[in-house]
């Protein structure tokens, strides 16, 4: 297990540089730790990557802005490689060893799920970044997610395809985990009410980069779209092999899509397909134009989803703190209930299950890029659960 401390004091965040190590105990008492479980190695550790400089890049932001009423914001990372079985004992760690008073999750759905248990039972706030699973929140009071839960995606999907595109023959291809069913209950709950026929649904393992059984059955049932969920080193090669395999329909995937690397894996397959996600590249709003210009020159590449989520989730839990005007984890999670955030991601704020309310972004690849298609905003579609 990998462990890391990185320290952002203001002044080194000022100059775009991170101070590590070192430090004396009288700066460390200076501080405020906010713990990260988030993966840094195995199949996940691309997402990991980005979901954590997000957060670093916004600890540095307030940190050169104050930090946390004039102490410095020391993060406390744990490398939980996407596994609940990792998750838990990080958790345990991050509260008996650690001592941090809120922590965020910038992992996927079986290691948040795992972990928001154990900081629900010690009453420390936990907000998960971008894990879609319903039963995450419903851990507790202490548990609030910055993202959609994976039910309101899957919905905005059906209304994008049967409303926006017009297609009701559709084709579900899903990925046999807790994101890709989440999504596709969503889609199939909504289906009718947008007039799709739902012909056929194919589902395969996250292990999988052969698709061609697949291929094949989708071409016979020649629907009109697709809904596929995946994550981008899987959703690349089956748009990939949907293409080859003579499938043209528009493809409409989620925000698993939602990196450049899914258009490099893809290639010119990629043009055309659309995805249901947090981020506009082409929004207008200073936060998300701010965010993707200073993560691009911080990360050296292309901003996705989970590094806008990371850094959501981060700014949330800076806002709490500075709001509760102290380390008591009660005071903390007060406070995040009755936040309003401006986030790259849109404006953050919770129902009292502590789901987020906030529209969905559409966007397609054109020419290499994601850029805006069309942006969802049905608050009734769109509503989070309640309990």
């Amino acid at each position: 297990m990998q462990k890391d401390f990185i320290r952002f004091a203001a002044f080194a965040a000022a100059l775009g540089a991170s101070a590590t190590f070192g430090l004396t105990g009288a700066a460390l008492a200076d501080s405020i730790k906010i713990g990260i479980n988030v993966p840094q190695t195995g199949f996940a550790a691309a997402d990991g990557k980005s979901a954590l400089i997000g957060a670093q890049l916004a600890a540095e932001q307030a940190n050169a802005n104050g930090g946390i009423n004039g102490k410095t914001i020391e993060l406390v990372i744990y490398d939980d490689q996407a596994s609940p079985k990792s998750a838990v004992p990080i958790a345990t760690k991050l509260i008996e060893q650690d001592e941090v008073k809120i922590a965020i999750s910038g992992s996927y759905s079986g290691a948040t799920r795992a972990a928001a248990g154990v900081f629900q039972g010690a009453g420390i706030p936990y907000i998960s970044a971008f894990a879609v699973h319903p039963e995450i929140t419903r851990s507790g009071d202490y548990v609030f997610r910055t993202s959609f839960v994976g039910e309101v995606q899957g919905r905005a999907g059906a209304k994008l395809i049967g409303e926006s595109l017009g297609k009701t023959k559709v084709t579900l291809i899903t990925l046999k985990n807790d994101f890709g069913k989440s999504l596709a209950n969503g889609f199939k709950d909504a289906a009718e009410k947008f007039g799709i026929e739902v012909v056929s649904e194919y589902e395969y393992s996250i292990k999988d980069r052969q698709f061609g059984p697949i291929v094949a059955k989708v071409k016979s049932d020649a629907p009109e779209a697709i809904y596929a969920s995946g994550y981008f080193f899987t959703a690349g090669p089956l748009v990939s092999q949907l293409r080859a395999g003579g499938i043209e329909v528009p493809v409409i995937g989620q925000e698993g899509y939602d990196s450049q690397k899914f258009i490099e894996i893809a290639g010119p397959a990629s043009e055309g397909v659309i995805i249901t996600t947090s981020l506009d590249r082409d929004s207008d709003s200073p936060e998300a134009k701010s965010f993707i210009a200073a993560f691009e020159e911080k990360a050296g590449y292309k901003a996705d989803m989970v590094a806008a989520s990371g850094h959501t989730a981060m700014k949330v839990a800076v806002a709490a703190l500075r709001k509760a005007g102290g380390d008591d984890p009660k005071a903390i999670r007060d406070a995040i209930a009755g936040l309003s955030v401006e986030a790259s991601t849109g404006t953050i704020s919770f129902n009292g299950l502590g789901e987020v309310r906030k529209d969905v972004q559409v966007q397609v690849v054109k020419d290499g890029n994601w850029h805006r298609h069309s942006i969802i905003s049905d608050p009734e579609l769109l509503a989070p659960p309640e309990k």
